[in-house]
Order: structure tokens, then C-alpha cells, then sequence
């Protein structure tokens, strides 16, 4: 139900709770924050809502990788050479999955593992496997899921192995944590940048204006990947695992800045001939102050919005960038490093299930889109 308010303040088109006291209603619009207005409406819009428990679902694997992935992802097996997917078969309610039996082509004798449907083995929870360090801090070797102790002798390869016999879905939990930290991080760094450029230019104008928007206009002006993948190009391939992470974060952020500089400048020409600014500069308040306490705060659900935005952007420039070979390497797991292995056309018609990883990336790309525009219709709960 929308209820419209005139007088001194603009029409609120908000839902509400249902009530049959429209004086009631009209009481809480007229005193309800602007955080509380912005989840009235952002509740409106469902694919949001279940894009916020897809995204969180996402951050807790990447959380807690270690814990969840079944196998270790860098344990290299010979034996089992591009495995197809086991799969999950279920027996009533119970899921488990079948072994795996040696299998070699009359024709070709080419030597390949199948799923055996006599035997079956249940899938159990908090299960041990390989050994591993919850954080680099707490030694364990418990699992979140696999096979039970009666198969301790059976691999278990959820989503198949690659060319060196690697769990596939093992590395894929794993590549959660780079590939989201890179896009966290990076829109984090971009978010810095832009609003301190774009809060120079806006309010001071003037010169600062002038040279921070012919920054901007430079670097937009540069194709995108063609510069990413020249800075991603120019890093040292003999640098270690940490530190090229840090480079192509660094890259990411630089690149990307530009848009939300722009966002804030606008927010500050418009926000610095307010009255309420004009009262706390009256009131002797500095210019940080002013910036900080009074004006950022005025538009945060804005930049909310336009980073949540912007983090998609940052994935996928880094799985670009890693599939191309100029971003993140091998030891390093990421979604657009497990990707490498599937440009080549004949690879991938052999064995499809290597394209697996491009499910997450299409998965969180969409599920940051869905909650970026419940955010962005949230931030002004005033329009209609």
C-alpha cells in the first residue's frame, strides 16, 4: 500500500505496514528515518531481496573455503586425468554418490574413470579429509561434507578433475575467495579515489574542478581492456602469488574511480548551496566537517548503490584479465585462472565440465546486478 503526503515535504511513495488508522500511517512516514524509508523500499523488490542472500551466501564460502571445499585443490593426481563429474545420485532422501571404476576404449585405449552404478557411497557431513589451516590459523582436517570413512579409499570429484587430476569444485570454492576479494577490494580503493577526487571538485570547483575532470576525461577517453591489459601485461612473471594479487587489485581500483568521482561531484555542487551547509559554516564549522558529517552522509545510500554496482564490474575484469593470462597465475586459484584452461575450443568439446567456473561468475554478476537496483530505487524513497 503507497501512501502520498503533501505539504512541506515531497510525495513519499513507500510500502507500509497494512492498518486501517490512516493517521497512523501518515505519523510514521512523517517521522521515519531516511535508512528506514530506504528498506520500505528496497523491500519491494524481491530478486534484491534474494540477490542479498545469494551474495551473502557467496562471501560465507569464501569465508570459510577451507572448511567447505571437500579436497585439496592443489593436490595433483595422475591417476585421475580429466575425471568426468561424479554427480550426486540419491537413494530415497539420501544424496551419495557412485565410485568410480577404471574404464579403457577398445578403440582409442584411452584409459577413463566412470561411475560405477553398483556401488554407492553416502555423502556425510563434517567429514575428515586432507588437513588444512582455517585461516592460515586453526589446524584441522574436518569438512564441511564427503564420504564417509567406509570410502576412504574412493576419490570424490563432485564437478570432475583437470588435466592434472585437480578436484574442480574444490578449486572453484577456493577461486570464491580471490575472485570476490579482488572485486571487493578494488571497488573499495576506486571508492576512496572517487570520493576524494570528486569531492575536491565539486566542492571547491574552480580550478581543482577543471583539473580533476580533465583527469577523469583522460582516463575514460582509454579503452578499458586494451589499458588493462597492457598494465596487467607490463607485471613481472616472476613476481610471487601476493604480490601480483596486489598489483591487479591496484590496477582494478585505479581504472575504475572515474564513474563515482563523478557521481560525488555532481552530489556536491548541488548539496554545497544547501541551507543546512550554509548553517554549519555559520556555526564555525571547518570544511572536514562540513564534508564529512554533513554532506557525505546526505547522499551515502547513493554511493551504496553505485558500488554495489561497480563490485560485478571489478570480477569480471579480473576473470578477464586471468583468463587472458595478464592477470592472476598458477599456484593461484581464481575463477578466471581455472578458465584458462578452456580456451581451447577442442579442450572444452572433450571435456564441458572445465567451463564450470563460468556459473559463479555469471551467478554473482547477476545477483550484484538485482541488488544494486533495489539499491539505487531504495536511495531516493522520495521519487516515485
Amino acid at each position: 500500500m503507497s501512501e502520498s503526503i503533501a505539504g512541506s515535504r515531497p510525495t513519499i511513495l513507500v510500502p507500509i505496514d497494512p492498518t486501517p488508522d490512516a493517521e497512523v500511517v501518515d505519523v510514521r512516514l512523517s517521522v521515519a528515518s531516511q535508512w528506514k524509508l530506504m528498506w520500505w523500499r528496497f523491500r519491494r523488490h524481491k530478486l534484491a531481496l534474494v540477490s542479498v542472500a545469494v551474495v551473502a551466501l557467496f562471501y560465507l564460502i569464501a569465508i570459510f573455503a577451507e572448511f567447505i571445499a571437500p579436497g585439496d585443490p592443489w593436490q595433483v593426481n595422475g591417476l585421475y586425468k580429466y575425471v568426468s563429474p561424479q554427480g550426486i545420485a540419491l537413494q530415497g532422501l539420501r544424496p551419495g554418490t557412485h565410485a568410480l571404476v577404471a574404464s579403457r576404449d577398445p578403440e582409442t585405449l584411452r584409459l577413463s574413470y566412470v561411475p560405477d552404478p553398483e556401488q554407492w557411497f553416502p555423502i556425510r557431513l563434517f567429514v575428515r579429509g586432507p588437513e588444512y589451516r582455517l585461516w592460515g590459523v586453526v589446524q584441522t582436517d574436518v569438512h564441511l561434507f564427503g564420504l564417509g570413512p567406509e570410502a576412504a579409499e574412493q576419490p570424490f570429484f563432485l564437478l570432475g578433475t583437470d588435466r592434472l587430476g585437480r578436484d574442480l569444485f574444490s578449486q572453484i570454492i577456493y577461486g570464491t575467495r580471490v575472485s570476490l576479494s579482488i572485486g571487493l577490494i578494488g571497488v573499495l580503493m576506486s571508492l576512496t579515489i572517487g570520493i576524494v577526487l570528486g569531492g575536491v571538485s565539486g566542492y571547491y570547483g574552480g580550478v581543482a574542478d577543471m583539473t580533476v575532470q580533465r583527469l577523469v576525461e583522460v582516463f575514460r577517453s582509454m579503452p578499458t581492456i586494451p589499458l588493462l591489459m597492457g598494465l596487467g601485461a607490463a607485471l613481472p612473471t616472476k613476481w610471487p602469488v601476493e604480490y601480483t594479487f596486489f598489483a591487479i587489485t591496484i590496477i582494478l581500483g585505479i581504472v575504475g574511480w572515474t564513474g563515482l568521482a563523478r557521481v560525488v561531484r555532481g552530489r556536491f555542487l548541488s548539496l554545497r548551496e544547501e541551507d543546512f551547509v550554509l548553517a554549519a559554516r555559520l556555526a564555525g564549522s571547518g570544511e572536514r566537517r562540513i564534508i564529512f558529517r554533513h554532506m557525505l552522509p546526505s547522499f551515502s545510500s547513493h554511493i551504496i548503490a553505485t558500488v554495489t554496482l561497480a563490485i560485478p564490474g571489478m570480477i569480471l575484469n579480473e576473470t578477464a584479465l586471468s583468463f587472458l593470462g595478464l592477470g592472476l597465475r598458477e599456484p593461484a586459484i581464481s575463477w578466471g585462472v581455472l578458465l584458462q584452461s578452456a580456451q581451447n575450443i577442442q579442450t572444452v568439446s572433450l571435456y564441458p565440465w572445465l567451463l564450470a567456473p563460468v556459473v559463479p561468475v555469471v551467478v554473482i554478476s547477476l545477483a550484484f546486478n538485482f541488488f544494486g537496483d533495489g539499491m539505487r530505487d531504495a536511495a531516493d524513497p522520495y521519487g516515485r
